[in-house]
């Protein structure tokens, strides 16, 4: 199996487990084995998840920045549910701001990182 279709047999793997997951804390809702009231403040963990899942593998640039955006917003999110740290989403929202100037100054890293260690592309040296 190649890269590539490594990189997208993992990610309908995630989405299968994902949905099975669901699914499972629903049916046990129905069942009154579980009150998924309880567990309705964790799906910002869903967002990390799918964040980190964009950025391992062989992703682009691309899927690499907007995993991290993901994984920040779900990291976000989770901690103004559960007021970690004191945050709300009233006070806490400048640190989207200052992810977003952090996204601004590491994105021609990432570009570079990603272009030169890209899967399918000749470096310079083998043409």
């Amino acid at each position: 199996m190649n890269d590539k279709n490594s990189y997208y047999w993992r990610k309908q793997l995630m989405w299968g487990l994902l949905l099975i997951g669901l699914g499972g804390a629903l049916l046990l809702d129905q069942l009154d084995i579980l009150d998924i009231h309880d567990l309705w403040h964790y799906w910002p963990l869903i967002l990390i998840v799918i964040g980190i899942n964009k950025m391992i593998g062989y992703p682009t640039a691309q899927d690499f920045t907007s995993g991290l955006w993901i994984c920040f917003i779900g990291i976000w999110l989770f901690a103004n549910f559960e007021h970690m740290f004191g945050m709300t989403f009233r006070n806490s929202w400048p640190y989207l701001i200052i992810a977003w100037g952090i996204t601004l100054v590491l994105r021609p890293f990432i570009r570079e990182r990603f272009a030169v260690n890209a899967p399918n592309k000749e470096s310079s040296h083998e043409k």
